[in-house]
């Protein structure tokens, strides 16, 4: 009887979950989605996805590629909620309940903008298991799975000053966070580390809680643009969706290089006309850090605290898709060796 009332109150919170989805257009974009496979069994995973969603090319696509290898392996279902631009701090919220009523479990922030909110809701549903991507929740039932970006901007550096003719190179930000700070510190160093006379401008596109910069192709283009009509030939950015704007304009630049970022541009068929102009791209294995928190969960054993995935780790690295940066790959594997053996520290900040 016990087990009855679960699997109905389980039943009637998924019915109520679908209907906000559909109602409530400010807390979730019109791209919801829901996945299932297998018998029923497995695992229910809830993704509450940052501004751009699945599809973005970058970051919310690595996250979603982790959740979808969890469901191939385990069997289950996905729900997939996604952020918009003008998401307060009760949307998020919500957001994260729907998924918890709804039983969900686990479930996935992906994006520094849900840690308030989860820190609330994870005290609310002790007994669900959540995960952060690129932030700390201190909770017992919460996993914050980091990455060390900084490190793998670093190489990204030493990649652009290596292949600079001009000695001048770009870095663009989404939004002028502390997280996107450390990817333009690890950046600027691996480019000053490698030739200190090389000029590095930087840009974001947006600025504290407005995250339109990690979802505007158009200002990423622009941005990308100013930069290449002042001299720069390698650019960088690490904004989301709105790199790809970056790299649309960098593929009108002859002999000019763009950076990817996140997943593996180079192979996205997406940007697939591009694909000519992108150097390399820093990979940030979020796939990987999803995968291990649902297979925890999966098993029995939720990965909890803070599980940070670093270069030694080989949760970032630089891809080598389209073989443009072969020539130089010695001098790469030299420049990790020194941050995996410690010999050279990389900057969290500018």
């Amino acid at each position: 009887m016990r087990r009855v009332a679960k699997l109905s109150a389980a039943c009637i919170a998924t019915a109520a979950l679908a209907l906000s989805a559909t109602a409530c257009g400010s807390t979730s974009s019109e791209n919801d989605k829901d996945s299932s496979s297998g018998d029923g069994k497995g695992v229910k995973i809830g993704l509450a996805f940052d501004v751009g969603g699945r599809g973005d090319r970058s970051f919310n696509d690595s996250a979603a590629r982790g959740a979808d290898k969890a469901k191939d392996e385990f069997g289950g279902s996905v729900k997939e909620l996604t952020a918009k631009t003008t998401d307060t701090e009760a949307d998020r919220e919500q957001r994260l309940s729907d998924l918890a009523d709804a039983g969900y479990n686990p479930i996935i922030g992906v994006g520094y903008a849900y840690a308030q909110s989860m820190g609330k809701v994870a005290k609310k549903y002790p007994k669900t298991s959540f995960g952060i991507v690129d932030s700390v929740v201190d909770a017992p039932n919460v996993d914050s799975i980091t990455f060390t970006e900084e490190q793998g901007s670093y190489l990204a550096g030493v990649a652009a000053a290596l292949k600079t003719k001009k000695s001048y190179v770009g870095f663009i930000g989404g939004v002028d966070v502390p997280l996107i700070k450390k990817f333009e510190a690890g950046y600027v160093q691996g480019v000053k580390d490698t030739n200190p006379k090389i000029k590095v401008d930087t840009q974001y596109l947006s600025h504290g809680t407005d995250t339109s910069g990690f979802a505007s192709p158009d200002k990423g283009k622009e941005a990308a643009q100013g930069m290449l009509d002042n001299g720069a030939d390698v650019i960088y950015s690490a904004a989301g969706s709105s790199g790809n704007g970056a790299i649309e304009a960098v593929s009108g630049k002859k002999g000019a290089w763009a950076i990817g970022v996140d997943s593996d541009q180079y192979n996205i068929p997406g940007l697939a006309k591009y694909k000519a102009s992108i150097l390399t791209s820093m990979v940030k294995n979020v796939d990987l850090g999803v995968f291990d928190f649902v297979k925890s969960v999966h098993d029995g054993k939720s990965l909890a605290g803070v599980n940070s995935y670093s270069l030694a780790k080989n949760g970032v690295s630089l891809s080598t898709s389209g073989g443009f940066i072969d020539d130089i790959q010695p001098k790469l594997d030299a420049a990790k060796k020194k941050i995996v053996d410690g010999s050279t520290k990389v900057k969290t900040t500018p």
